[in-house]
């Protein structure tokens, strides 16, 4: 049976769930499609031409390496598709981001044929996914006197790749939808036990809150269709607990943008607000996809007459409302006044959802192409030997002369990237930092895997000291659908230069130890920045963050992170516990007393410090995994010497029971 006789089989099934066809990544089934345009004849071929022209996932995939090669020979001419020209055929070659349509461009640009070269270069000069051996091609050309090559490099020198990108509408027209009151958990936007259809946007888009709230977003949109829908937590905080990403993208998939028209089920620009903001790590993530998440400050504390809170009889806070975002209401964001209004009446401050930083996102349709983007300036520049133009703002940095600095502070300071020599930066300053260890969890895996592919990444970089890829979330329900998706997910990871928890060619039994604990494990410096897609990325030694899986695929490829260094709260104990507590009484006290000192939690969306020198590293995780729950932004465990060294020598025990059991990979990654 052939390749695409399999895919109709599966297009059956799925229209029959009300699905659309499933994007093709399977570089053998387009080879049949071709085949099918190819036969003038062939009774599929109208379908297949829709199959390859709008269904193809994008980036390093088998799929687009086929079709990027068949659209080179359409370009050259020794392939003749009416319905493709080779005009159409550079447009479709300038929606694939990377990886096998950055290497047939540059083959065209660089080519003998100076028309079609022309025609490559004016194509490449909008894009920004390239990597070394990318740009290492364009250098030598350059050196060796290409003007093509020239010209391109004088683009990106320009950043024109981005100053040539409409610019950010003044006015956003907004209709808001409750999603609910309350805080709003990412698993009522991608609910855990869907997990093993993120991959599949469309299928896991069905999960989204619940059929009904699915359908009044489609009114909306149809009673509204000028205006985006606005995804609101009442009285709460939007993007708590994990599944940052495929939350994001389900969000996205019902009220964003479509990024291309060739490319289905990924939509950017989603547009969420909570009264109590939005989640930090769902910020990231929203600012992954150029959307644009927003304080609404809805709802205030009722006060007395002596500015003290009111009390309900449960003992909760009073709230008053100072606005209202009832659904359907219609609002408008101005992005140069930087406020939210209801007709002409101001209704918030909303700089802080629209940063000069943020609206970079916007206009290019998600971070990752201003990060990269970035880097190929930089690079365009110093091949260039010219001053690179001021395009991008600058990060924002913070110094206060004669201050001393917070853990955090000094942990970033040490692995800032691209700041002065001897500059030192506080809280609040916006930094490139360098990733040591990052941590990929099985059930947002094979996300991060998608979006290597998507922005065009083959192999870890080199930067990185060591990364995990969990088996944790599925090892206790093996089912035919994780045993379909995680070898898959496993190989991937493995000859992207991963640990992985279970071997893809069986060898040594599955490790099911939560990716938390190896994550803890495998970080043995004290300084280092942890990467980890999951909220529990608590570690003893360091400063670890939760993150979307795009997030984990961007510090995998690129080895940094881009983030403002967070505030700090300082925790710390006197006396010594009693033989009958439990550490974890520790941690209740540790939340009832901040709750009866400050009456609100000063935790969210900073760092705690936790000065208990003596706590081992298996004792300090169960402090800062619980910090999670408090919406800390990370958690730092200060160690007394002794103590670390104790906590060193239990990791090294376990990082070679790994070695042991045959985990390490080629670059001998456990073996430091």
């Amino acid at each position: 049976m052939s390749y695409y006789t399999d895919y109709l089989n599966e297009i059956e099934l799925r229209t029959a769930n009300g699905l659309h066809p499933k994007p093709v990544e399977d570089g053998a089934l387009v080879q049949e499609i071709i085949s099918h345009i190819q036969n003038s004849g062939s009774e599929h071929r109208k379908d297949c031409l829709d199959f390859f022209i709008y269904n193809v996932i994008p980036g390093t995939t088998s799929a687009a390496g086929v079709k990027a090669k068949f659209l080179k020979e359409i370009i050259l001419g020794n392939e003749v598709v009416d319905e493709i020209s080779p005009e159409f055929a550079f447009e479709l070659l300038s929606h694939m981001k990377g990886g096998p349509s950055i290497e047939v461009l540059l083959d065209l640009a660089l080519g003998d044929d100076s028309g079609i070269a022309s025609s490559a270069a004016d194509v490449l000069k909008t894009q920004v996914f390239l990597y070394e051996a990318d740009t290492d091609r364009l250098k030598a050309a350059y050196e060796a006197g290409n003007e093509i090559a020239k010209d391109i490099l004088e683009s990106y020198a320009k950043a024109e790749f981005f100053t040539k990108l409409p610019d950010v509408a003044e006015e956003i027209k907004v209709v808001t939808y409750i999603a609910a009151e309350g805080d709003i958990s990412t698993d009522l936007l991608s609910p855990g036990n869907q997990a093993h259809s993120r991959s599949d946007r469309e299928l896991h888009g069905k999960c989204l809150i619940s059929e009904e709230a699915q359908a009044e977003i489609t009114a909306l949109k149809e009673a509204h269709p000028d205006k985006s829908v606005m995804l609101v937590a009442e009285k709460g905080t939007m993007g708590v607990g994990s599944s940052r990403m495929s939350g994001v993208n389900n969000v996205a998939l019902w009220t964003g943008k479509q990024a291309s028209p060739y490319v289905p089920f990924v939509n950017i620009f989603p547009i969420v607000g909570g009264t109590n903001g939005i989640s930090p790590i769902f910020q990231v993530t929203v600012g992954v996809t150029g959307g644009i998440g927003i304080d609404l400050k809805n709802w205030v504390k009722k006060t007395d007459a002596d500015g003290n809170p009111v009390l309900n009889d449960a003992g909760d806070p009073v709230l008053e409302q100072v606005y209202s975002v009832d659904t359907g209401t219609v609002l408008t964001i101005n992005t140069k006044t930087k406020k939210l209004y209801n007709g002409d009446k101001e209704l918030v401050d909303i700089s802080s959802a629209l940063t000069p930083q943020k609206l970079e996102f916007i206009k290019a349709g998600g971070s990752y192409a201003v990060v990269f983007g970035k880097k190929l300036q930089t690079f365009a520049a110093q091949t260039l030997g010219v001053q690179m133009p001021a395009v991008f703002a600058p990060s924002t940095e913070i110094s206060h002369e004669g201050q001393g600095l917070t853990a955090v502070e000094k942990i970033f300071n040490r692995n800032a990237v691209g700041v002065a020599e001897g500059k030192v930066l506080h809280a609040g300053s916006d930094v490139r930092v360098k990733v040591n260890i990052v941590g990929s969890q099985d059930t947002t895996g094979l996300m991060t895997a998608q979006e290597l592919e998507a922005m065009a990444a083959t192999v870890i970089s080199p930067t990185v000291d060591g990364a995990y890829q969990s088996g944790c979330h599925t090892a206790s329900v093996w089912d035919s659908k994780a045993q379909a998706n995680i070898p898959k997910l496993m190989s991937f990871m493995n000859k992207f230069g991963l640990i992985t928890a279970r071997d893809p060619k069986g060898v040594y039994h599955p490790m099911t130890d939560v990716i938390h604990k190896v994550l803890n494990d495998i970080t043995v410096d004290d300084w280092a920045i942890i990467i980890g897609g999951d909220s529990h990325t608590r570690m003893s030694k360091g400063v670890a963050f939760g993150a979307d899986s795009g997030t984990v695929a961007l510090a995998l490829a690129t080895g940094e992170a881009t983030m403002p260094i967070p505030e700090s709260v300082k925790v710390t104990f006197k006396g010594g516990m009693k033989p009958h507590m439990d550490f974890r009484d520790v941690v209740h006290a540790t939340q009832a007393q901040m709750l009866k000192q400050f009456g609100e939690n000063v935790f969210q969306g900073r760092i705690i410090e936790v000065h208990i020198g003596t706590l081992l590293a298996d004792q300090a995780f169960t402090f800062t995994d619980w910090t999670a729950e408090m919406k800390a932004k990370a958690s730092i465990c200060i160690s007394e010497d002794e103590t670390l060294i104790e906590s060193l020598e239990i990791a090294k025990s376990r990082i070679q029971i790994m070695i042991d059991k045959g985990m390490d990979n080629a670059a001998k990654t456990l073996q430091g």
